[in-house]
């Protein structure tokens, strides 16, 4: 769709991934919530009518998600919700309300684990639509590792392996918020006194880093701020981190996955598999709690967590076999 028009954030996902080009583009670029999903939807119905599937896909939880949910119910077309299910809780999440109304449309709902089941059970959907299959953003995760492993990205920067920390953020709750964005900033600046790290800044916090007057805050201890990065760097610098401290749903699976302590500056997650058996910690916005959270991992107690059922790599395969089962 266009939605994520950065290059780094797009064109070089399908590069690194060996992704074909689609056959369809739609260009959209950004705008207000509202403005972006009204524009997608009115490019993708005429798409959509041309192509006449029989069946629509959707993944996630984005506007471009919202936006092909609608298009697909209101041509009478067949709906299928990959990670489905998911549910932080938080109405002031646009993320949620993408989530609750996909899943409501949806004709088929795949699911990542079975917390994501019970959430759709309670909401009324029948068990019949329900397909518990794992997660796809793990699979990806599989098919990469050992190439992402081997870049060993964080020597570019002067890094050694778990003797830094990661530190992403992106959610308009924390860098749209003066005061959010600033109480991490500053946190982390603490933590890099100590254990150096690495911000690869999302375009829209870079903008408000600037707008905030806060690159004088990375003038002090061991920061390095950068552009953002590829997915095999991103994986690279996650399992080589002592810990990532985020406000991304992926990154906490992918952490998980790949054993890194992960610290959630969120009050709430749709993915509490990644706390419950993972190696996730949710500290909110209370930054006492981020910094003696990180203090306990950089003196090795931290909880080491497991994998989650069926993140093996083979949940698309599941997923493919069901709509196979279903259409053919």
């Amino acid at each position: 769709t266009g939605q994520h028009y950065d290059y780094k954030m797009n064109e070089l996902f399908f590069k690194q991934l060996n992704i074909r080009e689609p056959d369809v583009y739609l260009g959209i670029g950004s705008g207000l919530q509202g403005e972006q999903t009204g524009k997608i939807m009115i490019s993708l119905e005429k798409e959509v009518m041309k192509i006449k599937p029989q069946l629509i896909v959707v993944v996630g939880d984005v506007n471009s998600t919202l936006a092909a949910s609608l298009v697909a119910s209101k041509l009478g077309i067949k709906l299928a919700h990959v990670e489905a299910g998911h549910r932080s809780g938080d109405m002031s999440m646009p993320e949620e309300i993408n989530r609750i109304v996909t899943d409501r449309l949806s004709d088929y709902l795949f699911t990542i684990s079975k917390d994501c089941n019970d959430n759709l059970i309670k909401e009324g959907i029948p068990k019949s639509k329900i397909f518990f299959t794992g997660n796809v953003m793990i699979d990806t995760l599989m098919k990469f590792k050992r190439k992402s492993l081997q870049l060993k990205a964080y020597r570019k920067f002067g890094l050694k392996r778990k003797k830094f920390a990661l530190l992403t953020l992106h959610r308009p709750s924390n860098v749209d918020s003066h005061e959010n964005l600033r109480k991490i900033l500053l946190a982390m600046k603490d933590i890099s006194n100590s254990v150096p790290v690495i911000f690869p800044s999302h375009p829209r916090t870079q903008k408000n880093i600037d707008t905030f007057a806060m690159r004088k805050i990375f003038d002090k201890g061991s920061f390095i701020i950068t552009d953002p990065l590829g997915y095999l760097e991103s994986i690279s610098l996650i399992e080589g981190a002592m810990f990532v401290v985020t406000d991304s749903g992926g990154i906490q699976a992918e952490s998980t996955v790949l054993k890194t302590p992960c610290i959630t500056v969120r009050e709430t997650t749709e993915h509490p598999v990644t706390i419950t058996r993972g190696t996730n910690h949710l500290v909110g916005l209370d930054m006492n709690k981020l910094l003696r959270t990180a203090e306990k991992i950089t003196e090795g107690n931290y909880k080491k967590g497991k994998i989650p059922e069926y993140w093996d790599g083979k949940a698309s395969q599941r997923i493919a076999g069901i709509i196979k089962k279903l259409f053919l």
